[in-house]
C-alpha cells in the first residue's frame, strides 16, 4: 500500500498537448507497479529516496533528484527500495505533439532517465494541478497552463545521458514481456515462454528473478493484474469480461487473484475509482490518500 494523491481527467480539452492525470506517493518498502502498459507518456520525478525501474531490456537504480520516462503502450516495471523507498511524483500526458516535446528536450528515442535540479518546483506545480479534482472549463485551461509550465521548469534543469546497451540476459526478458503482452489475453504458461526463447525453464527462472526480482509466473500475473485494473477504470466491461480479456479462465479465479494482488475485490476497486482519485479538495497539510 501506498499513500499518495492522485488527479485523473476524463476527457481532453485540447489535442496537441494535454494532461491525462498526475500525482504524488510516498511508496512503501518495495512497492511496486506492473508489469503494466499504460496508454499515455508518464514522466516520474523522484524527489526522496530510490527504487528501480526496468524497460526494455534495461534496469535503472535511481535516486532522489532523478526521473523516468513511460512511453505509450511500452511494458515497464518500477519498484521502491527496501531500505529508503521513494517518495515521487508523476504527470501523465498525451497529444499529437507530445513526442516531438519530448525529443526536443532530449528524451525518446532510448534516452529515458534524467537529471534535475528543480524537483521543489516541480513538486509545487503537481501539488497546484492535485487542487482541482473536478474541474470545469476555466479550470481546465488553468491545469494546461500549469502542464507547460512543468515542462518549463523541467527543462530548465534537466541533465540527460546517453543510454546503455542492455545486457544479452535482459534481452531474453525483454523478448518474454514482449510475447506476454501479446499473448496474455489467451493465457500464456511459463513453459510456453521457455520454448519461445529456447531456454529451459530453470534458466528462464534466474533471468526473471536476477533481473526483476519476480518469476516468470508472477511477472505474468502482475501484467494481468495491471492490464485488468485499467479495463476496470477505463471501460464499463463486466468483472467476468474483464476477466477474459486478460487471460483469466473464470471471474473467480481472476477475483481471487485480484484481491490477493490488490486487497480488494475487482468490483470495489471500480466503485473506488482505483482507490485515489483526489475527490476532495487537495490540501499539502491533509492526511495523505490511500491507494494499492
Amino acid at each position: 500500500m501506498e499513500k499518495g494523491y492522485v488527479l485523473q481527467l476524463q476527457t481532453p480539452n485540447f489535442k496537441e498537448l494535454y494532461l491525462a492525470f498526475c500525482g504524488w506517493a510516498d511508496c512503501m518498502p518495495l512497492h511496486s507497479y506492473g508489469p503494466a502498459s499504460r496508454p499515455h507518456y508518464i514522466l516520474h520525478y523522484i524527489l526522496d529516496g530510490c527504487g528501480t525501474y526496468w524497460v526494455g531490456g534495461q534496469k535503472y537504480r535511481l535516486s532522489k533528484g532523478e526521473g523516468f520516462l513511460i512511453e505509450p503502450e511500452t511494458m515497464t516495471f518500477y519498484q521502491a527500495d527496501r531500505e529508503t523507498p521513494w517518495t515521487y511524483l508523476w504527470v501523465g500526458f498525451g497529444g499529437t505533439g507530445a513526442g516531438a516535446l519530448l525529443r526536443e528536450v532530449g528524451l525518446l528515442d532510448g534516452q529515458l532517465t534524467y537529471r534535475c535540479g528543480d524537483g521543489e518546483a516541480l513538486k509545487a506545480l503537481v501539488f497546484s494541478m492535485l487542487r482541482h479534482p473536478h474541474p470545469d472549463l476555466s479550470e481546465r485551461f488553468l491545469l494546461q497552463g500549469l502542464l507547460y509550465e512543468f515542462f518549463s521548469v523541467l527543462t530548465r534543469g534537466l541533465v540527460v545521458e546517453s543510454p546503455k546497451a542492455p545486457r544479452r540476459e535482459n534481452l531474453y526478458v525483454e523478448r518474454a514481456a514482449a510475447y506476454i503482452r501479446s499473448h496474455f489475453a489467451r493465457g500464456v504458461r511459463v513453459e510456453e515462454l521457455a520454448a519461445f526463447l529456447n531456454v529451459n525453464r530453470s534458466y528462464l527462472y534466474t533471468l526473471f528473478k536476477e533481473t526483476l526480482g519476480l518469476s516468470p509466473k508472477e511477472f505474468l500475473r502482475s501484467f494481468q493484474i495491471s492490464r485488468a485494473r485499467e479495463e476496470l477504470l477505463l471501460t464499463d466491461l463486466s468483472v467476468e469480461e474483464v476477466a477474459a480479456a486478460c487471460g483469466f479462465s473464470s471471474g473467480l479465479t481472476f477475483s481471487r487473484a485480484f484481491k490477493q494482488m490488490t486487497g480488494m475485490t475487482p468490483s470495489a476497486f471500480r466503485r473506488a475509482g482505483g482507490g485515489a482519485k483526489a475527490q476532495n479538495v487537495f490540501s499539502p497539510d491533509a492526511p495523505p490518500m490511500q491507494r494499492t
